[in-house]
Parts: structure tokens; C-alpha cells; sequence
């Protein structure tokens, strides 16, 4: 047993063995044993009491208890019993298990001595670990010094790299540009030149380096022989443009445009002789141009077709000769002074190359100055084109141009000066407007804006022109001598012609434009003509003479306009108007003519008779002449019209027209009489008199199958 207790001692804590030593010793079990009972009843607390039966009420233990009606008393001691025997149960184990216990006290006891060797072998580790750390720190920061100091050399190596090709003058530049030719490989030398020009010029450190000292004399040796030497290439190149029959284009594109950068050196390197460059090149290419343009106007002068004087006016009377006047080929003869027929292909062909004056001149052709204007200008924007991107790609400006141009501008301002005060052809000046008017959309089209004030300017002056010669057109009807116009003839009058056409040919240049203005002038025109035609049918003795020559001129007027393609407007719709009202008056006319006493009759008593209160009733003895009258030569009458009717009107058609207005009347005429005789008591004897209406009907009919 003492070695029990001693085994005991090694494995259990030293208060369990103290008291499984008295138990053993005064020979109780632990169970007997008490702790407090001397505790003082009085001072136990109910509170919360309540609380805890109320928790212990759901217990399975306290609900078994109160179900037995078990006391308390004998239940504790009955579980204190159990305790007990639980207790001395596991002592005996450990009793059993000592010696298992002793061997794993001492296997504790060789691993706690391993353990103890290990924490001092990994104590060494980590202390050499330690040196290690802190020799790598100072390693990397070693490195890391090195590392910024070769950063450092390497960019103190590129800037003086940099600054040497910077400033250090090559022997082979200073060659190519004292002895070498001017071409591609000495433009890039000039290139580097500049570069180092400017270089020393703006970078501070050269400027406070020792090395300028010695470099820059020979910079500015090179600057003055790069400046002598493209100034002198330059100045050749141009006297080459000097030359007879030197394509300008040619020369730029290929040789001078090749060598701009010599004039770009020049512009900010040599300005001292720039200046003298860009002065000799827009002289040389201001006295160039100015003869290109002169000699191509002279040309083109030579190919002139005259159209129009000033006497070559809608009102002017053809027939008078005068001493001037009288070798002229009669102006009704000269249809293209008022209508436009080919001319206004020159718009078609708006974008074709300019005319070449000596194959024109030798295939003997001549043209209306709108032609020549076209070819003119055509030359001039394709010259002006070229001109102007080329100043602006070879001396970087575009206020070149507008000095360069201004003699050629000057050239063709004084060509059109000594044309347009003696240039009465209102359709050649409608053209050219609208020639200047396409010229200007190309020239948007190209974004070229060089010539947009000229072609503003030459706008301007057309108009005025036009509208002085329109006026001119204008005043020859209002002061037309209506005697010396007037012919004794009812076709269509020449100065209706002119009208006709020339109002069809500015309505046709007039149709994508849209000119509320031009349309206006041309509506100031109609009233014009038509007052003075007026004039002129009162020239005839008869009214029915007055009529026909008033709707043949009507007619022809607006078979002009329709001819030309184009939608009248208000001119024609006005002149439609005219011709309606009168082909009514000669139709009542005509039927007057021929069944005057019918129509009165109609007109006064047909309407009469159907009044219940007419004062006269009409008789069968009244209408009775009339009917046979009628029936006796109805059919002869309407042939006699029909003759009429032809040799009166020069168009067939309209003169068809008008038969078949004037028989349709006549039928009208007789239906109303045959109305009236129904409605006369005793008027059963005239109805084998009375012309069926079916026959007059199959009459006209006969007719209008003839066109």
C-alpha cells in the first residue's frame, strides 16, 4: 500500500492524494466526508427562488421526483450513495493503471529532455539567421546605391551623347554643304544643320559650355555658305521659269517642291536674303502669268462670234436700214440673239478642259463670248489651283497667292472692262453668271478659297450689265413705234417671237436656280409685250382681225415657252389666260358671223319665252325663218368656217381647237332654239324643219377626226 500511495504521489496532484491518504488512513470513504455543514440557516436567501422552480419544472430528473413523491432528503442520499461507490470505483482504477502511469511519466520526462536539446539547436539557428538578415539588408542596400549611380551615369551619358551629336560639327557636313551639289542628301544636311543652329541657340547648357566657344564660328561659317548657297540654287531655278514655253506645273512639282526645305531653312535661318527669294519668285511668277493670260485673251479674241449690238433689242423695228445698218443680216434671221438652243450646253460641259486657241483657230470655229469666258476661267482655276498649294506647301504661306495673282488678276479685270460695256447679248450674260456660279461651287468643292473674292467680284459685275441690257430689252417695247412695227398680217408678229424665246431661254437658266428677282423682270417684260400687242391689233380695222392675230401670237408664245422644256410659271399661266378669253371672243365672233340672227335670238327671246309672264310670247311665224334658214345652209356654213379657220391661224392644231370650240358653241346655240319651238303651241309643223341634233353632232365629230 506505502508503495501505492508513493506511485500515487508521481501521477496525481498533491490535494487528491492528501485525501485519498486520510481516507485510507482513518479508513472512511470520501462520501462520508462534509464540507460546511455549520452554515447558518438563517442567513439562506429565497430570492429568486420562484425563478429557479420555475426552470427546474421542464428538468426529467425534478419532474421523476415530484411524479414518485419521492422526499429530497432520502434522494440526495441516495445519489451521495452513488457518488460514493462512483468514486471509489475510479480510485481503484488508477490503482490498476499505476504502473502504465509510472512508464508514461517517464517517457514524458526523455521527450521533455529531446525537447529541451531541440529549443537550444534551433535557439543557435535562429541567432545565425539573424547575422544572415542583417548582412542581406546591407547587401541590398549596397545594390540599391550602386543600382542609382548607374541609373545616374547612364543619363549623364545619353544627355552628353546628346549634347556632343548636338553640338560637335561632323567634317563630312561641313563637306557636303561647302562642296557638295544641291540634292536630297544635302537637304538632310541642311536638316542637321538646323537642327544644331537652333539648338544653341535655345538649349542653356550649350550656352554655358566651353564647347561653343569653339563650335560656334564654325556654325554660323556653315549657316552663311547653306544661306549663299540655297539662295543661289533657288534664284536659278527660277530663272528657269523665265524661259518660252516652260511648263510652270512641271517644274514646281518635280524640281522646286523636291528643295522646299531650302526655303524653310532660308525663312528661319537666313531671313536677311528670304525676304529677296519670295520677292523674286512673285515677281518672276507675277510677270509669267500676266503674258500667259495676255497672249491666251488675245487668242481667244480671235474667236469671237458677235451676237448681239446695242439695236439688237426685242422692239426695235427690222425692217429700217441705215447707213450702218443696212449690210446686217435682218435680226429676225439671227435667232441666237434670243434663243438660247445649243448655248446652254456650255453649262453640260461646264468642267471641260479650257479651249486650245490655236486648234480652235485653225479649224476655223468661232464662239459666243460665254465660250470663251468658261475656257478663260476654267485656265485661270486650274492655275490659281496649283499656284495656291503650291506657295503654301513651298514657302508656308498663303498671302503669296494674292500677290503673285495680282497682275493676272489686273490682265483679265482689264480684258472684261473693255468687254462689258459694249456687250448687249442679255443671254450670254445669264450664261456667264451662271457659268461663275458653277466655277464657284468647284472651287468649294476643291476647298480652294483663293479665287472667292474674284468670283465675287466678276458676279457683280455681270449683274448689273444684265440688268442694264434687260432694261434696254424693256424700253424698246414701252417706246416701240407701233406704225413702223405693225404689218397687215394676223400671224404670229416677229417681236412676239423675239419675246417668246428670249423669255423661254431665261426661264430655262433659271430653272435649278430659282431667281425671284430675274422673275420679276421677266413678269415686268410680259406686261410690256402684251401692251404692245395690243397696240398693234388695234392697228386692224376689224375686230375679228384684232382677235386672230392676238390669239396667234398668244399661241406661239406659249408653244415657245412649252418647246423649251420648261415650266412657265406665272408667264405661262398668264398667257393661257390671254389665249382662253380670246378664242371665246372669236368664236362668238365667228357664229356671229354666220347665225347672227339665230344667236340674237337665242340671246333675247329663247330666255323670254319661259317666263309665265313675257308681255310677247313667242310665235311660230317668229322662229320659223330662222329653222329654215338654218336647215338651208347649215352644213355649207360650217365649211366656210372650217376655211376660215384654217387660213386665219398659223398653228393647225389651235385652229382645230377653236372649230371645235365655235361648233360645240353652235350646237349649244341650236339646242337652246330647238328647246324654245318645243315649248311654241302649234310648232308640230316646223319639227320636219329642225336639224337633228345627231346631225350636228356627227358633223363636229367629222371634223375633229381631221387632226
Amino acid at each position: 500500500m506505502t508503495q501505492f500511495v508513493q506511485n500515487l504521489e508521481n501521477v496525481l496532484p498533491l490535494e487528491t492524494i492528501d485525501i485519498q491518504k486520510e481516507a485510507i488512513n482513518l479508513n472512511v470513504s470520501p462520501g462520508d466526508l462534509t464540507f460546511g455543514d455549520n452554515v447558518d440557516c438563517d442567513e439562506v436567501s429565497l430570492e429568486g427562488l420562484q425563478q429557479e422552480l420555475e426552470e427546474c419544472r421542464s428538468d426529467e430528473v425534478v419532474a421523476n421526483i415530484l411524479a414518485k413523491g419521492t422526499e429530497l432528503r432520502e434522494y440526495t442520499k441516495g445519489v451521495e450513495e452513488n457518488l460514493r461507490q462512483v468514486e471509489l470505483e475510479s480510485i481503484q482504477d488508477y490503482i490498476n493503471e499505476s504502473d502504465n502511469l509510472v512508464s508514461l511519466q517517464a517517457e514524458i520526462r526523455e521527450c521533455d529532455a529531446i525537447l529541451t536539446q531541440m529549443e537550444s539547436l534551433l535557439g543557435g539557428f535562429q541567432a545565425e539567421i539573424g547575422s544572415i538578415s542583417s548582412e542581406i539588408k546591407t547587401l541590398q542596400e549596397k545594390s540599391m546605391g550602386k543600382g542609382l549611380r548607374l541609373r545616374n551615369r547612364k543619363v549623364a551619358e545619353l544627355n552628353l551623347a546628346k549634347f556632343i551629336e548636338d553640338i560637335v560639327v561632323p567634317p563630312k557636313m561641313i563637306d557636303t554643304i561647302v562642296e557638295g551639289e544641291v540634292n536630297e542628301e544635302y537637304v538632310k544636311t541642311l536638316q542637321i544643320l538646323s537642327k544644331k543652329l537652333k539648338y544653341v541657340e535655345v538649349d542653356p547648357m550649350a550656352k554655358t559650355s566651353a564647347a561653343l566657344k569653339d563650335v560656334e564660328p564654325e556654325l554660323e561659317r556653315l549657316r552663311q555658305k547653306a544661306v549663299s548657297k540655297g539662295f543661289d540654287f533657288i534664284v536659278q531655278k527660277l530663272q528657269a521659269l523665265k524661259k518660252p514655253k516652260t511648263n510652270i506645273q512641271i517644274l514646281q512639282q518635280n524640281v522646286l517642291l523636291k528643295y522646299k526645305y531650302i526655303a524653310a531653312f532660308l525663312k528661319e535661318h537666313g531671313k536677311e536674303v528670304y525676304h529677296d527669294v519670295r520677292l523674286a519668285y512673285v515677281d518672276t511668277l507675277n510677270r509669267v502669268l500676266s503674258a500667259h493670260f495676255r497672249a491666251y485673251i488675245q487668242a481667244l479674241e480671235k474667236l469671237q462670234l458677235d451676237i448681239a449690238s446695242a439695236n439688237d433689242l426685242i422692239g426695235i423695228d427690222t425692217r429700217s436700214t441705215s447707213l450702218f445698218s443696212r449690210a446686217r443680216e435682218p435680226l429676225k434671221n439671227r435667232s441666237a440673239v434670243f434663243a438660247l438652243g445649243d448655248r446652254f450646253n456650255i453649262l453640260k460641259e461646264i468642267d471641260q478642259p479650257a479651249l486650245i486657241p490655236h486648234i480652235a483657230e485653225a479649224s476655223g470655229a468661232k464662239y459666243p463670248y460665254e465660250v470663251l469666258f468658261r475656257s478663260l476661267h476654267k485656265l485661270l482655276m486650274d492655275t490659281a489651283t496649283s499656284e495656291y498649294l503650291f506657295s503654301y506647301n513651298f514657302f508656308g504661306e498663303d498671302a503669296i497667292f494674292y500677290e503673285i495673282f495680282s497682275g493676272p488678276f489686273a490682265v483679265i479685270d482689264e480684258h472684261f472692262n473693255a468687254i462689258l460695256p459694249n456687250f448687249f447679248d442679255a443671254i450670254g450674260l445669264m450664261l456667264m453668271i451662271r457659268i461663275t456660279h458653277h466655277h464657284q461651287l468647284s472651287m468649294s468643292r476643291r476647298r480652294i478659297p483663293c479665287l472667292d473674292s474674284y468670283l465675287d467680284k466678276v458676279n457683280i459685275s455681270l449683274w448689273p450689265r444684265f440688268k442694264m441690257v434687260f432694261d434696254m430689252h424693256l424700253s424698246s417695247l414701252r417706246n416701240a413705234n407701233v406704225r413702223t412695227l405693225w404689218e397687215d398680217d394676223v400671224h404670229p408678229h416677229y417681236v412676239m417671237r423675239r419675246y417668246a424665246e428670249f423669255t423661254a431661254s431665261l426661264l430655262q437658266l433659271n430653272v435649278d436656280y430659282g431667281d425671284g428677282q430675274l422673275e420679276l423682270n421677266l413678269e415686268r417684260l410680259r406686261v410690256a409685250v402684251d401692251d404692245l400687242l395690243v397696240k398693234l391689233a388695234w392697228m386692224f380695222s376689224k375686230p375679228k382681225q384684232q382677235t386672230i392675230f392676238l390669239i396667234n401670237n398668244y399661241d406661239m408664245v406659249l408653244a415657245v415657252l412649252k418647246e423649251a422644256g420648261t415650266e412657265g410659271g406665272k408667264t405661262q399661266l398668264q398667257f393661257e389666260e390671254l389665249l382662253k378669253v380670246n378664242t371665246t371672243v372669236f368664236v362668238e365672233e365667228l357664229l356671229l358671223e354666220h347665225f347672227k340672227d339665230l344667236i340674237r335670238f337665242v340671246k333675247t327671246r329663247a330666255g323670254e319665252e319661259a317666263s309665265s309672264t313675257s308681255e310677247r310670247p313667242v310665235t311660230v311665224e317668229e322662229v320659223e325663218p330662222l329653222v329654215k334658214d338654218f336647215a338651208s345652209r347649215w352644213k355649207g356654213t360650217i365649211e366656210l368656217m372650217h376655211r376660215d379657220v384654217i387660213t386665219s391661224f398659223s398653228n393647225f392644231l389651235c385652229g382645230m381647237e377653236i372649230l371645235k370650240a365655235a361648233l360645240t358653241q353652235l350646237l349649244l346655240y341650236y339646242t337652246r332654239l330647238s328647246d324654245c319651238i318645243k315649248r311654241i303651241g302649234g310648232s308640230s309643223a316646223l319639227n320636219k324643219e329642225l336639224v337633228s341634233i345627231s346631225s350636228i353632232m356627227y358633223e363636229i365629230k367629222k371634223y375633229s377626226r381631221t387632226f
